[in-house]
């Protein structure tokens, strides 16, 4: 019986771990490797090649997002099943963009979990119909520079730092927003300082609002 190699990134121990127990029980299902944050499940997925990648979102040293992306950029045959609390349409956008093949919710049950992976082996692409409904509406409200910009310049942890910069919050508040340190904190605002070509915190702050605002003709 051919089984489906899995890696499993889960910073929480207690999940992390029970993913494991649950998914190794199946025959045709073998975890690889089962990591705590984004940058081990990458390192995971360039040593053992996996199947499929089940990716958590809020993690620490790399977030899920930009491992979904790293992944698929270095290895596209990879599918990542984004499994999260998290429901935000901010989320869904971002995985999906970034190249995930689905979208759960840690509510559901395992033999749901189960019959994903198997569906998603099987080239299927999974979202619950509330999470598929929040995306189409999400999608019907973005604006070209809503999806352009920002989206282009920077990393979705990275405007997870901007939204908060632009609310005037200072570096412990978004450390402790985004469970960050603030040491990490203050190198993802150099590194959004120098794509912006400045080191003030205010102008930085006026460039990142006009990336946000929609792009509109001008008034004759």
């Amino acid at each position: 019986m051919r089984t489906i190699p899995i890696v499993i990134a889960e910073d929480q121990a207690i999940v992390r771990d029970g993913l494991a127990a649950i998914l190794g029980m199946q025959d045709d299902i073998e975890v690889v490797a089962a990591c705590g944050n984004g940058l081990e499940a990458y390192e995971a997925v360039r040593q053992h090649r996996p199947r499929i990648v089940l990716m958590d979102i809020q993690m620490p040293v790399m977030d899920g997002i930009a491992a979904t992306k790293r992944i698929k950029d270095d290895f596209p045959d990879t599918i990542v099943l984004i499994l999260t609390t998290f429901s935000e349409d901010r989320y869904i956008v971002d995985g999906l963009m970034n190249g995930a093949s689905g979208y759960l919710l840690k509510d559901l049950s395992a033999a749901k979990l189960v019959s994903v992976i198997r569906e998603a082996d099987n080239g299927e692409f999974y979202v619950p119909s509330m999470i598929a409904a929040q995306l189409a509406g999400r999608l019907r409200n973005m604006s070209d520079s809503e999806i352009g910009q920002l989206e282009k310049e920077f990393t979705p942890r990275e405007i997870e730092v901007i939204e908060r910069l632009i609310e005037r919050k200072s570096n412990k508040e978004i450390a402790e927003e985004l469970f960050l340190t603030e040491g990490t904190v203050k190198n993802y605002i150099s590194v959004i300082y120098e794509k912006l070509g400045t080191n003030d915190r205010l102008k930085a702050i006026s460039l990142l609002k006009s990336m946000r605002k929609p792009q509109t003709g001008s008034k004759s």
